[in-house]
């Protein structure tokens, strides 16, 4: 189960946002230490893969299509120096309509 299992954009959903934040950063903090390689997996809409894909900036990413082509998985693996910079990409990709971050 991925630390962010609290669904399309849970953590800045809620009013204690920064709170739950806070406790996904410790709880980063507590299980890797900085830097270190970070994988990053999504499902997104189909038509939202390109505004996935620009959260990586250059950073390769592998893609595999839902079975009905609806969905795409979008897995990431990328060098990160701290959780605030993992926590900064969440934020980010939080932003996209119908995303959801495993």
């Amino acid at each position: 189960m991925s630390l962010l299992s609290m669904g399309n954009g849970a953590l800045s959903d809620r009013p204690d946002g920064d709170g739950a934040w806070g406790r996904f950063k410790t709880l980063l903090d507590e299980q890797n230490e900085w830097p270190t390689r970070y994988t990053f997996k999504f499902i997104v809409p189909a038509e939202q893969l390109d505004e996935v894909k620009a959260v990586f900036g250059g950073h390769p990413v592998r893609v595999r299509e839902s079975s009905k082509g609806t969905y795409k998985s979008v897995t990431a693996r990328v060098q990160m120096a701290s959780s605030e910079a993992v926590v900064d990409i969440y934020k980010e990709a939080s932003s996209i309509e119908g995303i959801i971050p495993l």
